[in-house]
């Protein structure tokens, strides 16, 4: 359900890494959720560095929106960023997956497409 990998350099440098391979490939980053920083800012304890990355490739998030408005819900692809003990994550949950949710068969080259594109993205980003 997940495409996860794994990485022993800094979030620091995962994050600028992610956000070059997606240049790339196309992807605009559409936002970055500080996710530690929005919580504690509400007082919140929350002791992780989590940033959630939104990423879109125009001509991809067109076709999709073209066939079926609904599918809007899920967009853009969302990429989280994580330290886990000694290690930097690179995770999202598989668009081929999240496609089965909408019914569109149709799409299912496109949903393909899309995460091989965003697996090479976070591949980059991890190694």
């Amino acid at each position: 359900m997940f495409i996860t990998l794994r990485s022993r350099k800094p979030i620091g440098e995962v994050r600028q890494a992610f956000e070059d391979a997606s240049a790339a490939k196309k992807f605009g980053v559409q936002g970055i959720h500080n996710v530690t920083a929005t919580l504690q800012s509400k007082g919140l304890a929350f002791d992780r560095k989590l940033y959630i990355y939104e990423i879109c490739n125009p001509g991809y998030a067109k076709t999709v929106l073209d066939k079926n408005i609904k599918i809007s819900g899920a967009l853009p692809c969302r990429v989280s960023i994580y330290a886990e003990g000694d290690e930097v994550v690179v995770e999202t949950i598989r668009p081929t997956m999240m496609l089965r949710m909408f019914n569109e068969p149709a799409l299912e080259g496109v949903a393909k497409e899309v995460e091989t594109a965003v697996t090479e993205i976070m591949q980059e980003a991890a190694k």
